[in-house]
């Protein structure tokens, strides 16, 4: 699956200010920044971004998926501390 249509897919279903997807073999990692994810525990973080790919996921076309969620303040905070 590519990295694009991952993040046509969650832009669609969610209210995301950016999402940045990367492979690496079968691995990917995506990263979702939006006020959807504000008082949100990180299990329900994970379910949130999970919920739009569950086919792609059931299907076996995704698998070995990192997950990092942020409201768009965390992610300020995240990129100058850690980028």
């Amino acid at each position: 699956m590519e990295c694009k249509e991952i993040e046509t897919i969650l832009l669609d279903a969610l209210s995301l200010e950016e999402v940045k997807v990367t492979q690496e073999g079968t691995h990917y990692k995506i990263i979702a920044v939006g006020e959807c994810f504000d008082g949100m525990g990180r299990v329900k973080q994970q379910q949130t971004i999970y919920g739009p790919l569950m086919a792609h996921i059931t299907s076996g076309e995704l698998h070995a998926i990192t997950i990092n969620a942020f409201t768009p303040t965390q992610w300020k905070r995240e990129k100058i501390f850690n980028m």
